[in-house]
């Protein structure tokens, strides 16, 4: 049936979305080169639409490919807004792999990043298949829980400040599943994959914001109460709607939501005198209503974002007005925190010297990166390798270590300067 659809499409009316494809070795993190990849119709993967090989940095060049009409996702209809594409990868040394099902958004730049085993004999490819969005498909409704932990319960609350974790532990199942698989995800990476799964892409950016919010300061709910683990479970969230929020092993990310996070990962929502994060419920409000139980919902948001409302205008009018955006006290897993201002030319000091260092670790995998003379001193040369930086991560390439610049480079420094043992 998809097939058709897509095939139909070809004949009507069609808008298009960019599409990358980004390979990595799982062993370590780095970039794989020369892989070729073949991308085709979910509905008919032996029909090669594009084939393109990976640069030195592991990235396909950025293709367009065909997609429904834009006012898809704009309104909540009962047309499928969004293409689906299936993408077959072989590298020499690697086991092949195949995506089905990743998705392609008009206007919108879809990333899907794909991670190769070494290969060993007798051994077959590896196949991921991702399910529906949220907004489409019917998935169970959320159980709805307080906002709130209480705090004079033995044991419930074992953080004495929230933190930003490096990685989450995520049981791709319901609670109970004890056949579901945990995954270690890096927190940021899991946050972009639930927005990615639960929102379009396509939506206002202070739409994405708002829902942006909402997810991070669910998720650092559950990580500063050690919801499951006090329930006796070895994991920090599901991936079940129906407990936590929808997270697809696998899936394609977006490139509107994968700014947004990193422009917000360190925040969070707030009520007076809670010291918590708030566990920030919501529903879609089409195929289920939530509005009367005073928690946010997804086409609301998108409505009110149309409307030039603001992220947290747009969180206020469903939660409440004594609802603020909060700040975490620790950021987990980096060398060191960003300095609270733009690095440039000029620049100078300890802070300077370690970004120069990282930067020429992550040329030792990223040969695309240019080597700087590591002397503390923010200079053309190192400009000029912050740019290419940029450039490689789908970052704004001023040349200048901005704050979301900060933390690409320590999250990729910290990916290829140890091997992913968590992975």
């Amino acid at each position: 049936m998809a097939f058709y659809k897509e095939m139909r499409m070809q004949q009507e009316n069609v808008d298009t979305g960019r599409y990358q494809v980004t390979v990595l070795n799982r062993a370590d993190n780095r970039p794989v080169e020369n892989a070729r990849v073949r991308i085709s119709y979910t509905g008919a993967p032996d029909s090669v639409l594009e084939e393109v090989v990976t640069d030195s940095s592991g990235r396909t060049p950025v293709i367009e490919l065909k997609t429904p009409p834009l006012e898809y996702s704009m309104e909540p209809v009962e047309e499928q807004p969004y293409a689906e594409y299936t993408v077959q990868i072989q590298a020499e040394g690697f086991e092949p792999k195949e995506v089905a099902g990743s998705e392609v958004l008009p206007d919108v730049l879809s990333r899907q990043p794909a991670t190769l085993e070494a290969s060993e004999p007798g051994e077959s490819y590896e196949r991921v298949v991702i399910p529906p969005h949220t907004l489409f498909y019917k998935y169970p409704p959320k159980i709805e829980e307080a906002e709130i932990k209480p705090v004079n319960e033995t044991g419930e609350i074992v953080l004495s400040k929230v933190v930003v974790p490096e990685y989450i532990v995520v049981h791709d199942g319901p609670v109970r599943d004890s056949s579901a698989e945990n995954y270690y995800v890096p927190y940021r990476d899991y946050i972009k994959n639930v927005a990615s799964s639960e929102i379009y892409a396509t939506w206002p950016d202070d739409t994405i914001r708002a829902n942006v919010l909402a997810i991070m300061s669910f998720t650092l709910n559950r990580v500063y109460t050690e919801w499951y683990r006090n329930k006796g479970y070895d994991f920090t969230i599901t991936s079940s709607t129906a407990y936590d929020h929808k997270w697809i092993y696998g899936r394609n990310i977006f490139d509107s939501i994968d700014r947004i996070v990193d422009e917000l990962f360190e925040n969070y929502l707030s009520r007076p005198d809670v010291r918590q994060p708030i566990l920030t419920q919501y529903c879609d409000g089409k195929q289920v209503q939530c509005r009367s139980r005073g928690w946010m919902t997804q086409w609301g948001s998108k409505t009110l974002g149309d409307q030039g409302y603001s992220a947290i205008e747009i969180l206020r009018a469903f939660y409440g007005n004594d609802m603020y955006i909060n700040v975490a006290e620790a950021v987990s897993g980096i060398p060191a925190s960003w300095p609270g201002y733009d690095l440039d030319t000029g620049a100078s000091g300890s802070k300077v010297l370690q970004i120069q260092e990282q930067l020429n670790t992550i040329a030792g995998a990223y040969p695309a990166v240019p080597v700087v003379t590591a002397d503390g001193i923010y200079g053309e040369q190192t400009k000029n390798s912050v740019r290419v930086f940029q450039g490689i991560f789908g970052l704004e390439q001023t040349g200048i270590v901005d704050y979301p610049t900060w933390y690409k480079i320590q999250e990729i420094y910290v990916a290829v300067s140890r091997i992913a043992e968590l992975n």
